[in-house]
């Protein structure tokens, strides 16, 4: 009876958050977050295996999208002119994050989550306001690369401390995402030279809507998804990067079927997503939390956006106008997801205290619906502003 009252709740979250979203003028995925907080404070969503398990499936939905909306043209653009300016930004991003850590001697978690990145909630953004603008544009290609940064980080940081330490499995560990992120770029290389060579090999996995009967597109694209998750989970790495690299490969040699791109992006944001973020809302204990626990998850996600503006505009200023900058800088300050898993690791390891764990989660939870709010207030600002420029001129 449990189980049958707590899909009904999910569904019925699903169902009424657009509705909720027009009538408060809020985010849908705040509004996600929040129903799923108040409807498991009051115990309708409880800790399930099966709720997380298909959670954690939104999660990496949304990563495999991510590969999906990647902008080569820009891509080539920021590799040709911005390369360095990129490389800087991440420069400064860590430097900052550990002068910050060295003055109020805060410990290696701190290190790696204050400038981890995580393209959940960008990927809501890209939905709310299109693929078309630059800050945005920018933010998802700064975002890819900070993507496997951090996975790089959280697969690093996760043998750290697993293996207590420098070890030999923590070069195992090092050896292995290595080796994983070279037989990507060799599997994309050696995609595009077969279907360069032999482009009846796409008609033959993907067939035109006319002759497709058995919806293999379908088919193919989430056995692909699954299997390449399932080799990362094999090789002990984070699943992100198989999920990303199968919508990246969609991307590049299936970017002209476009109801195919509608229909596996319907699934996500339709469905797979929104149980995401429910879920997450569900986790944070409203009983448990105290004044002080509130305070550091304030100065958690004040850190998160400082670092983030500071390296923003000293890096990217010239290229963007300084609302663009603002944008871009907010976007891409929200780590809900990759924050959340350090802050489990860390305290599973000892490496912080229970307080501290739920001032991350907190804090995670509060940089993602409070920034959601903000750039839409300001995103209509600054479109109301350049009108009036417009109307002036």
């Amino acid at each position: 009876m449990e189980k049958i009252i707590l899909i009904i709740t999910i569904c019925t979250i699903i169902m009424i958050s657009p509705l909720v979203s027009k009538v408060i003028k809020a985010p849908v995925v705040v509004v996600e977050i929040i129903l799923g907080l108040f409807c498991g404070y009051i115990g309708l969503i409880y800790d399930d295996e099966t709720l997380k398990l298909v959670a954690k499936f939104g999660f990496i939905y949304l990563m495999f999208l991510a590969g999906l909306e990647i902008n080569f043209k820009l891509v080539k653009i920021i590799k040709a002119t911005m390369a360095l300016n990129v490389i800087l930004y991440f420069v400064l991003l860590y430097s900052i994050a550990g002068a910050v850590c060295w003055f109020f001697n805060l410990g290696l978690t701190y290190f790696v989550a204050l400038p981890i990145f995580s393209l959940g909630m960008l990927m809501m953004l890209i939905k709310e306001y299109g693929k078309e603008e630059p800050w945005l544009n920018l933010a998802l290609s700064i975002g890819v690369v900070g993507e496997i940064v951090s996975i790089l980080a959280l697969t690093l940081f996760t043998s750290w401390t697993e293996n207590s330490g420098l070890s030999s499995g923590f070069f195992v560990s090092i050896i292995t995402i290595i080796s994983v992120i070279i037989g990507t770029i060799l599997l994309l290389r050696f995609s595009y030279m077969l279907f360069w060579w032999f482009p009846e090999v796409k008609k033959y996995l993907i067939p035109d809507n006319i002759d497709d009967k058995h919806n293999q597109d379908i088919r193919f694209s989430i056995s692909l998804l699954l299997i390449l998750v399932s080799i990362m989970l094999i090789l002990k790495i984070d699943v992100v990067l198989g999920a990303f690299t199968a919508g990246l490969f969609f991307k590049m040699f299936f970017m002209q079927r476009e109801e195919l791109l509608h229909k596996i992006e319907s699934f996500g944001f339709g469905f797979f997503a929104p149980i995401f973020f429910i879920y997450t809302g569900s986790t944070v204990k409203l009983d448990m939390i105290t004044l002080e626990i509130l305070k550091h998850a304030i100065f958690i996600m004040g850190t998160i956006i400082s670092i983030r503006l500071i390296s923003s505009y000293l890096v990217f200023l010239k290229y963007l106008k300084p609302k663009q900058t603002t944008l871009f800088a907010l976007s891409d300050s929200m780590p809900l997801t990759f924050m959340v898993a350090i802050a489990m690791i860390s305290y599973n390891y000892g490496l912080i205290t229970q307080e501290e764990y739920f001032s991350f989660i907190i804090a995670s939870m509060l940089d993602g619906l409070i920034l959601m709010i903000i750039i839409r207030k300001l995103y209509k600002l600054f479109k109301l502003d350049n009108k009036t420029i417009e109307n002036k001129t």
